[in-house]
């Protein structure tokens, strides 16, 4: 069922349509401006664009690196997988 969920992203409200529960379309938002505040602490730009900016090279450097593990176990998985095969279809 789609809805509108109301956040609040920096100073700024949006409304989000989707079919998503509203907490976890909250906990997204929670997160953006966890990482807006991360980024505001730790530079001194006090442009609103450059440190949202930031935020979201942030929050996709956190994506690929967690997509490149998730590869890298998916690979480890089904190396296993074909050597217990191998190890069965000997034994059998």
């Amino acid at each position: 069922m789609v809805r509108l969920v109301e956040v609040t992203i920096g100073n700024a409200q949006y409304t989000i349509k989707t079919d998503a529960d509203a907490a976890y379309i909250q906990s997204i938002a929670k997160h953006v401006n966890s990482k807006i505040e991360e980024i505001q602490n730790k530079t001194r730009s006090v442009s609103t664009i450059n440190v949202v900016i930031l935020a979201a090279l942030n929050i996709a450097d956190d994506l690929f690196r967690e997509k490149g593990r998730n590869r890298k176990y998916v690979k480890e998985i089904e190396d296993r997988s074909r050597q217990l095969i191998d190890i069965i279809e000997k034994e059998v």
